[in-house]
């Protein structure tokens, strides 16, 4: 596209107000969400924490506590679509036998006050509403200060100044068209050091949040283990349950059908010469529960691993699962080679259970889905227009995905407010080829 503009003329400058004005609005977004929303929850955070000795916080907290790691899974989620930070959720899982009622409100008040990730979400509260706001709201304070210098210089000092003599732009004292083009020469270079640094203060911004959020040291380690553990024990369970659905399906399914067919040639044989017109009838009816059993069997196998998978790679057959949907899907694949089979496999069948998800339960008449290579990650986000309201849960479909993607060490990432879109995004440590 920059070629497109360069051989139209477009100066080299003019590519960069697009970036710049992208990113000015990424800036005010995400100060908006730093002031608005890290402020409100760290304020709630503290005083339903201070409230915990008296009974109202073992209620208050559980609920402010996921508050705030909805808000961080948020800008997590910004991060890996705005810039190229990777910032992982590192939460230890709630237990899977908590009780209900009183007991098991304050076994999950206990449970997250003990989880260490819980103390990072507050700590980034305070840097994302300090720091974080200030860098990001430093690229369009610059943009917007900029225009507004070169309206002053443009006229606008004029009834400013009839109000006010002299008025002070910045540093510039404006009280005739002489101050007024210094005010020019001043906003000019704000608005260019707005224009080229823009995006660098969004990436900047995302690094904070990284840094924050991110574990260190000998944390980080013992998480990767206890992962490293939960992601085997998933695998295992997976496994076992995947052999006991194919067996189930080889059971009930093509087995008996070709037991029956087996039957009916017995029977042909008997009725061959006794009865030859029901012996043909016959026939076709075994013909008909082979073809069947046919049927099944490739429906299972494309099950285990589809064949187009296999011959034509991972964006090919998220396409071909896309012309299957009943729901209008765009598919947009940039991956410069092919991952492992198990990688691949791993990514087809979470894209297939978040479009399924996206079909049954959102109401979407329209899915994106996005995939790309970057940073030795193989990303996926599949996009719906629908009702909203998804989240990563027990008994959910997304748990089962969030597990099927640990096992690779990748990460999934939901974002689901009521009333649409959501967003599901997969992140795959691998390596292409």
């Amino acid at each position: 596209m920059e070629a497109t503009r360069e051989r139209a003329g477009a100066g080299p400058g003019v590519r960069h107000y697009p970036a710049a004005l992208t990113a000015g609005v990424r800036g005010l977004t995400l100060a908006l969400l730093a002031l608005a929303g890290s402020i409100t929850l760290f304020v709630l955070s503290v005083v339903s924490i201070a409230l915990i000795p008296v009974g109202v916080g073992v209620f208050a907290t559980p609920a402010v506590l996921k508050l705030v790691r909805m808000h961080a899974g948020q800008r997590r989620l910004l991060a890996a679509r705005w810039s190229s930070a990777r910032i992982p959720a590192a939460y230890r899982p709630f237990p899977r036998d908590l009780r209900r009622g009183v007991t098991g409100q304050v076994e999950q008040c206990v449970h997250l006050l003990k989880d260490p990730a819980t103390w990072r979400d507050l700590q980034w509260l305070l840097v994302d509403m300090t720091a974080g706001a200030v860098v990001a709201l430093l690229g369009p304070a610059l943009l917007l200060q900029g225009v507004f210098g070169l309206l002053v210089a443009g006229g606008l000092w004029i009834p400013l100044v009839a109000v006010e003599d002299p008025f002070w732009y910045t540093f510039v004292p404006v009280g005739g068209w002489g101050t007024a083009v210094l005010a020019a020469l001043v906003a000019t270079a704000l608005l260019t050091i707005g224009i080229k640094a823009g995006p660098t203060l969004v990436n900047t911004h995302f690094r904070i949040v990284g840094g924050a959020l991110d574990p260190h040291g000998q944390e980080k380690l013992e998480q990767r283990i206890d992962r490293l553990t939960e992601t085997r024990h998933d695998a295992l369970d997976s496994s076992a349950a995947e052999l006991r659905r194919i067996e189930r399906d080889l059971h009930d399914g093509a087995q008996a059908r070709l037991v029956a067919m087996g039957m009916n040639l017995g029977t042909v044989e008997a009725l061959i010469e006794k009865d030859p017109a029901q012996a043909k009838e016959m026939l076709a009816r075994a013909r008909e529960s082979s073809a069947e059993a046919l049927t099944e069997l490739r429906d299972l196998v494309r099950g285990i691993h589809p064949p187009v998978l296999a011959e034509r790679g991972l964006g090919d057959a998220v396409r071909a699962l896309a012309l299957r949907l009943p729901v209008p899907t765009e598919v947009d694949v940039e991956l410069p080679g092919r991952a492992d089979a198990p990688v691949e496999s791993a990514a087809y069948f979470a894209v297939s259970e978040a479009l399924t998800n996206a079909v049954k339960h959102a109401g979407a008449d329209r899915i994106w889905v996005d995939m790309m290579y970057g940073e030795d990650s193989l990303r996926i986000a599949v996009t719906d227009n629908g009702r909203g309201g998804a989240v990563i849960g027990a008994g959910s479909g997304l748990s089962g995905v969030e597990r099927r993607l640990g096992t690779f060490d990748g990460v999934l990432a939901v974002s689901s407010p009521e009333g649409g879109p959501t967003m599901v995004t997969m992140e795959i440590p691998c390596e292409l080829f």
